[in-house]
């Protein structure tokens, strides 16, 4: 890297607050990894004591943040997160890149269309009959595009990913390792005592800068579409059912479930682990907090929490509760004795419940 604290504050668009503007940093690196020489960045407040421990020579920080250690020099910018990207992406190592051409292993159908002067399809691909590629997209090893699925420009398919028949991506979209889109929805009739499965007919449609984690399926509808709006960004081991509309923008993390035909507005945030009932309506700028369970609809903007999911506050409130049972148990169990003392009367005891044998074990 070897470059001065003055072009870094150039580059980033910021001020430097504190140090020697021809202060060579040799590298950048995390707060708690960082060694002298390097530059790092306090994106979260809650890393500030961190901060206070880093050998990091140099730090980025927010315009209003004021408690840095004496010895580090400062640059002070608006969005420290985004402007440290802005170095990895000038000094980092340099991203891998393919030649456009198709691997001799792979297999594609003749009635399929893509650029081969302008496309990268790797090893031991498969692309079927009538699938449509956009130009500049990269196709990795053992990916899989189905029949007559369209793929817009610039999309990044990577190593065995999978988007089956007939689904729909827009531009710029990216899927990773091992995620399935298309998979069959998860619809059954019970009928003479069997299950009876039904035919799932529908697509998947991924907009424009959608991306998608690792290992995550999202089900194909049974008719209609699957419809996941732009810019919205899937994490790893998420299950999006079918018939769902994702809005626009929205975020959704790891291990969450979305249960069929739900929809969500723009700007929706999932934390980890929330769990989606289905046929339910989600408004625009919601927030789940983890674990939350989604049982009804939520119209309006706001933060939820809890189980089911309730409003931050109260949520937070309900899950305190349980925590003081036994607090609570043992001032009924006072007030029993203050009770029979006042009537001469011995307190009976109380039996105890499966919960209290389980405690004790």
């Amino acid at each position: 890297m070897n470059t001065s604290l003055n072009k870094i504050a150039l580059l980033l668009e910021g001020e430097i607050a504190a140090g020697d503007p021809d202060l060579v940093v040799t590298g950048f690196n995390s707060i708690q990894e960082a060694e002298p020489g390097e530059i790092t960045f306090l994106g979260n407040p809650r890393y500030a004591a961190a901060l206070k421990k880093s050998n990091a020579s140099a730090v980025i920080v927010d315009r209003q943040f004021t408690d840095v250690p004496p010895a580090m020099a400062v640059i002070r910018v608006d969005n420290p997160t985004l402007k440290f990207s802005t170095i990895i992406q000038r000094f980092g190592p340099p991203k891998q890149t393919f030649d456009p051409g198709v691997h001799p292993t792979a297999i594609v159908s003749p009635n399929a269309q893509l650029n081969m002067d302008m496309t990268y399809v790797g090893p031991h691909v498969v692309i079927e009959e009538g699938a449509i590629i956009g130009d500049g997209s990269f196709i990795h090893a053992g990916a899989y595009i189905g029949r007559n699925t369209r793929l817009g420009a610039k999309c990044v398919i990577h190593a065995h990913a999978v988007v089956k028949e007939r689904c729909k991506l827009g531009n710029r979209v990216i899927i990773h390792s091992g995620a399935i889109i298309g998979t069959d929805g998860f619809g059954y009739e019970f009928s003479e005592g069997k299950h009876l499965k039904i035919d799932q007919v529908g697509i998947v449609q991924l907009d424009d800068d959608v991306e998608v984690g690792s290992c995550t399926t999202i089900d194909r509808a049974r008719f209609g579409r699957t419809w996941i709006g732009e810019g919205t960004k899937i994490d790893n081991l998420v299950q999006i059912a079918h018939n769902c509309v994702i809005g626009k923008h929205c975020v959704i993390v790891a291990q969450v479930g979305i249960s069929g035909s739900t929809r969500l507005g723009n700007f929706v945030t999932m934390a980890g682990q929330v769990g989606v009932a289905g046929h339910l309506t989600i408004g625009n700028q919601v927030t789940f907090l983890a674990k939350s369970g989604v049982t009804k609809d939520y119209p309006t903007p706001g933060a939820y929490t809890g189980y089911p999911a309730k409003p931050l506050i109260e949520g937070r409130r309900m899950l305190t509760y349980p925590a003081r049972v036994p607090e609570l148990l043992d001032r009924v169990k006072e007030l029993e004795e203050r009770l029979a003392a006042l009537d001469g009367k011995k307190p009976s005891k109380r039996k105890k419940s499966k919960a209290d044998a389980s405690a004790e074990q």
